[in-house]
């Protein structure tokens, strides 16, 4: 290792460079030497503008490439060799490519937010489901303590996820309705928030039967019999 190489390797050193950096300003010192045959030492601003057309020209790097070479060059000339020079004349930099930046059209941008969308679409209705999920394990733990089915605990947490279930069906393009029938943990809930729903629901059900059959056994018109009968289908939600 040449004195110079050394004297630089500790400059950079003290001032706690990285290695990476280290190591590449070496190279380029090592190269401009090379270039010459000769010791940086004894080399100076003619040399070191010719190297940079030959960087450029020739060679034909990058700016982003030639600005390592420019770097290297400097602390070597203004820190280790201590030269006063006036180094953004004597070693100057080469400019960046100012790149305009990629405008995208209303059509495109229109496009990119779809999908965006559709990318948080399947991650929102795993979040609804859990959810609803979670809803049905409250509502079993207030059953496992002892908690009495039509308490206003199980009513609130149906109302929950009932508007969790609407939600979700928007984000999957159904019917609210429909992906209630399609949710069964709705139905445990609703089944201990309105217990006695289903014994009205038979009720119900034996009174429309007797206000169908009734007449038929006692010779009643068939009107009255459609109008019984259009009662009960409106009675269980038939369409």
């Amino acid at each position: 290792m040449t004195p110079v190489r050394q004297r630089m390797t500790e400059d950079m050193q003290v001032r706690n460079l990285s290695p990476h950096t280290q190591a590449s300003y070496v190279q380029q010192v090592s190269l401009f030497a090379r270039y010459f045959n000769k010791s940086p030492e004894v080399l100076g601003a003619e040399e070191i503008r010719a190297y940079q057309v030959y960087l450029t020209n020739e060679r034909k790097l990058a700016p982003c490439s030639i600005l390592i070479a420019v770097s290297a060059l400097r602390f070597l000339y203004k820190v280790t060799l201590h030269k006063k020079w006036a180094f953004e004349d004597m070693i100057p930099a080469p400019k960046k490519p100012q790149t305009l930046p990629v405008v995208l059209s209303p059509e495109e941008v229109l496009q990119f937010l779809d999908c965006i969308r559709g990318a948080q679409r399947p991650f929102a209705q795993y979040a609804l489901k859990s959810d609803l999920s979670s809803l049905v394990s409250m509502a079993r733990d207030h059953e496992a303590n002892g908690l009495p089915a039509g308490h206003e605990h199980y009513r609130l947490l149906y109302a929950l996820a009932c508007k969790k279930a609407a939600a979700y069906g928007e984000l999957r393009g159904v019917d609210s309705e429909q992906l209630r029938a399609e949710l069964a943990s709705l139905e445990v809930l609703k089944r201990l928030a309105y217990p006695g729903a289903q014994h009205l629901k038979l009720g119900a059900l034996i009174c429309a039967v007797g206000i169908v059959l009734v007449p038929i056994a006692v010779g009643v018109s068939s009107g009255m019999v459609s109008l019984g009968y259009r009662w009960v289908l409106h009675l269980f939600g038939a369409h």
